[in-house]
């Protein structure tokens, strides 16, 4: 990966950001920082809808990571320098750390059963924490979690960021499996598995939420910039929505 010279100005801190690199021969990454915050997110999510909507023809696929955005073009139409220079062009526009985040995302409410049989390591995870189990789960609950990224598996959300008592470690080594619809959480980010998998992440709750659904017109139910509430339920609860259908119980609205 070659990078090239181009750097603004960062938010804080005294490292020059974004940016810009080349990725193989037909990709252009912009990075607005070296590590997660949310100003860092916004600025990816914001910058990927910006060329969404300018429509450069060149363009054939963007996409976002925790704090990056990339674009693949077509590079018998256009360089690299010129690519690079449509990306430099659009990076002064405005500051993209306080950018507006994409329009037509949505804030999922999902029902979710914290603890229990069916979610074993809340206790853990509260006590790592310094919460009581109790605490952990109203703290979460009340927290609007945003879709930083989508990876790992298909459809399947980081979501951040949690209070800071919750900057809790990894395990050190493997769960065997949790379930498809599993919350799990680890360095103030919850993810929301859409398989079922190995993690060593900690299995706080459980949702009946389907967040793959691989025949569906849209197969990949969230979307980067999307909001998620977690709302607590009780067991018998949890148990009465597996005749919900794949949403589980979850309910969404389009954020203004």
């Amino acid at each position: 990966m070659t990078k090239s010279p181009i750097r603004v100005e960062p938010p804080v801190g005294d490292t020059q950001w974004p940016e810009v690199a080349t990725a193989g021969f037909d990709g252009v990454v912009v990075r607005f920082a070296d590590r997660l915050s949310e100003p860092a997110n916004r600025a990816a999510l914001a910058f990927r809808a910006a060329v969404d909507v300018a429509g450069w023809a060149a363009v054939e696929e963007t996409s976002t990571s925790l704090v990056s955005t990339y674009l693949r073009f077509d590079p018998l139409g256009t360089s690299h320098a010129e690519m690079i220079a449509q990306v430099a062009a659009l990076l002064e526009t405005r500051d993209w750390y306080a950018a507006a985040l994409p329009q037509g995302r949505k804030l999922w409410r999902v029902p979710t059963v914290f603890g229990t049989e069916l979610a074993p390591q809340l206790e853990e995870a509260a006590a790592r924490a310094g919460l009581s189990a109790d605490e952990a789960v109203t703290q979460i609950s009340q927290t609007r979690l945003r879709v930083q990224t989508i990876g790992f598996a298909p459809g399947q959300p980081y979501l951040g960021e949690l209070p800071p008592a919750f900057d809790i470690p990894r395990q050190t080594e493997l769960t065997p499996e949790v379930p498809e619809g599993a919350v799990v959480v680890a360095i103030r980010q919850i993810v929301l598995f859409s398989v079922t998998t190995p993690t060593g992440w900690r299995h706080i709750g459980q949702t009946r939420f389907r967040l793959f659904r691989p025949d569906a017109p849209e197969p990949f139910v969230l979307r980067p910039g999307d909001e998620v509430l977690f709302e607590p339920i009780s067991p018998e609860r949890y148990a009465a929505l597996e005749r919900a259908g794949a949403d589980g119980g979850a309910t969404s609205e389009v954020l203004t």
